[in-house]
């Protein structure tokens, strides 16, 4: 008997289907458009071919706010994630405490960014800001809308703050899904509690910990509202990270060939990272043949 196959599930993905169309595909077309021609204004274009992407990569501009950025991603998945791994690992798995736990971690990941932005600036000043106060009182010298390691020690403590909890908790959701067997089976083997994160947990986290670290890498890289409040770039150019520069670009200084060139190439460069980390940490997946 032929088997026949019903296609109207399309129409219900239909929808969702447009609604990318319209939110990403035509976006990026258009920026593509922009990237290979040049306007003098009119709806008027003349073809410029990669000349844009030829001067955005001769740009030490380009190449300076590209290692900030990979600085910036690298000290983040440093951090965060061995932060979140401890975290997660020293949660209650059962009682009252864990729904108090997980109602605390999810706090954070509700405040918009742009409010994140705002507490850790008034945070971190001297004259009304709580913790600027406390250093200052203690004799140490924190500005860090003047100084460069300041401003980069309180974004990073602000990131920090503010996505721990999104690593928590998928570490915790993979640690809740391991069987109590395992557990047993390592006891009566005596296995250290070493042996039990290294053999047991941590190849059972695997899967959310490449969730973990291609999310933390994707927004720390892109990270543009966080920066932008506290220290608008600055002090100087110390932390103008690449979407903030392409920002300043496009709209500051109307040049929408070159910041068009530069997006695409900010958009590759985050295809490109994410899918070395996500090769690297699925590489021992394959079945052996």
């Amino acid at each position: 008997m032929e088997k026949t196959w019903n296609n109207k599930a399309w129409f219900m993905v239909l929808p969702v289907l447009v609604l990318v169309a319209f939110s990403a595909v035509i976006p990026l077309m258009t920026v593509v458009n922009y990237s290979v021609q040049d306007t003098f204004g009119n709806n008027q274009f003349f073809w410029a071919g990669t000349e844009w992407f030829t001067q955005v990569l001769d740009s030490s501009r380009f190449w300076d706010s590209l290692v900030r950025n990979l600085f910036f991603s690298a000290l983040i998945l440093a951090i965060e994630i061995p932060l979140g791994i401890f975290i997660a690992l020293n949660m209650p798995r059962r009682g009252f405490g864990v729904s108090i736990c997980l109602v605390l971690m999810a706090l954070p990941l509700l405040i918009p960014w742009n409010v994140v932005g705002t507490i850790w600036q008034l945070l971190m000043r001297s004259d009304i800001g709580f913790v600027g106060y406390l250093l200052a009182e203690v004799g140490i010298s924190f500005k860090y809308a003047a100084d460069p390691l300041d401003a980069w020690i309180t974004l990073l403590l602000m990131d920090v703050w503010h996505w721990t909890s999104l690593v928590v908790l998928l570490c915790y959701a993979g640690l809740v899904s391991i069987p109590e067997a395992y557990y047993q089976a390592a006891k009566i083997d005596g296995a250290s509690r070493w042996a039990v994160f290294r053999y047991i947990q941590l190849p059972k986290m695997k899967r959310v910990l490449l969730i973990a670290v291609l999310l933390r890498f994707m927004d720390s890289f892109m990270i543009y509202t966080e920066p932008f409040v506290v220290t608008g770039g600055g002090p100087g150019s110390s932390t103008t990270f690449l979407s903030i520069d392409l920002v300043k670009m496009a709209i500051g200084q109307f040049d929408l060939g070159p910041a068009a060139a530069m997006s695409i190439i900010y958009f590759l460069i985050v295809l490109l990272f994410s899918w070395i980390f996500y090769t690297v940490m699925t590489s021992g997946d394959a079945p052996a043949k």
